[in-house]
């Protein structure tokens, strides 16, 4: 396959800011040198709501650092999201991180302390069936499981709070507002016709270009683009060379992350997508905009996993905890995590 033909099934990010190789390389054997601004020095400039435009509010789970989640934060009140519902895990729940994302204005962050777990526990979830597949199940089940309840009190948050869009963004996730003029999430859902009530932003999965990455957000340029957003005829006639023996197109996620308009009858359904109680919702999926995933960057991606399991360090504990075939493919990858013994 030609050189063009590859590079057309993937997309390099314009917009961002770019540390060279040179000085991601220099920055691990010095101090770590000022970074451009929001990508951790001073932040983007916020982009207030338009006039009679979208109030939008991100939720997530996460146990990321503070400065991953800062980013992450700075990325997007650049493009017009006003705020965030961070329920916080692991190192994102330490009491300094705790204090630190609280101090930002619009961020509300959730702990899984008592109050939560009650909420959880009085879910209608629990009898319902759409979920049931993941209950009870370790790992990234019982993640998958605690997103959609957590997404679940978010939406009585959201609504409380008179947002108009929700959206489900991981913290190693960013929203690329392709086809507004000024590079504006609020942009691309005021386009929206009303009588629609979620837009599904096909995802692009990243492609690292060296091994060394240590900032994925601001090293990581190129991604290979979802298949909704290729020429179909120009990729399947090439797909045995850009599958790659993997049948599913990417090695993680290929569905995207819907917006939803916050009314009555919302539920979530499941980490990607939003439906309702009351009605069949009326979806539509962007033709330009899309959401970037920054998956398997850096080695630490990876070992990070083990900190989110408990499962014997096994193949069989690994295939019985992972969802995705990627994630079960490399399960040789995670029993060394897991032991300490040998390398990726």
């Amino acid at each position: 396959m030609s050189g063009g033909v590859e590079r057309d099934l993937v997309m390099q990010h314009e917009k961002r800011p770019r540390l060279e190789a040179n000085l991601a390389a220099a920055a691990r054997q010095q101090a770590r040198q000022p970074r451009p601004p929001g990508l951790g020095g001073q932040p983007w400039k916020a982009q207030q709501p338009l006039p009679g435009g979208v109030r939008i509010a991100f939720i997530v789970t996460t146990s990321e650092s503070l400065q991953q989640i800062r980013v992450w934060i700075s990325y997007h009140r650049a493009i017009g999201v006003t705020t965030f519902y961070i329920f916080a895990e692991g190192q994102a729940a330490r009491a300094d991180s705790v204090a630190a994302l609280r101090a930002l204005p619009g961020v509300t962050v959730v702990l899984r302390d008592a109050e939560l777990k009650r909420r959880h526990e009085a879910s209608r979830i629990w009898k319902e069936s759409w979920l049931s597949a993941f209950f009870h199940k370790p790992c990234n089940h019982e993640l998958f499981v605690l997103q959609s309840l957590n997404m679940e009190v978010g939406i009585g948050m959201a609504q409380k709070d008179g947002v108009d869009w929700l959206l489900h963004v991981d913290t190693d996730e960013l929203i690329y507002p392709s086809g507004s003029a000024d590079y504006s999430l609020q942009q691309v859902l005021a386009k929206v016709p009303p009588d629609v009530d979620t837009l599904v932003f096909p995802n692009y999965e990243s492609l690292p270009e060296r091994e060394d990455v240590d900032d994925p957000f601001t090293e990581v340029t190129l991604f290979k683009k979802n298949y909704a957003h290729v020429v179909s005829d120009l990729y399947f006639k090439s797909y045995g060379v850009v599958a790659r023996g993997n049948p599913n197109y990417f090695i993680t996620y290929g569905n995207g992350k819907s917006a939803a308009r916050v009314q009555q009858g919302m539920r979530p359904n499941g980490a990607h997508r939003w439906h309702s109680y009351l009605k069949t919702p009326k979806e539509w999926s962007s033709d330009q905009a899309a959401v970037l995933h920054y998956t398997y960057n850096r080695f630490s991606d990876l070992k990070s996993r083990r900190d989110r399991c408990d499962c014997a360090p096994t193949e069989e504990d690994a295939k019985r905890c992972f969802i995705l075939p990627f994630d079960r493919h490399r399960s040789g990858v995670i029993v060394n995590c897991w032991t300490g013994s040998g390398n990726a």
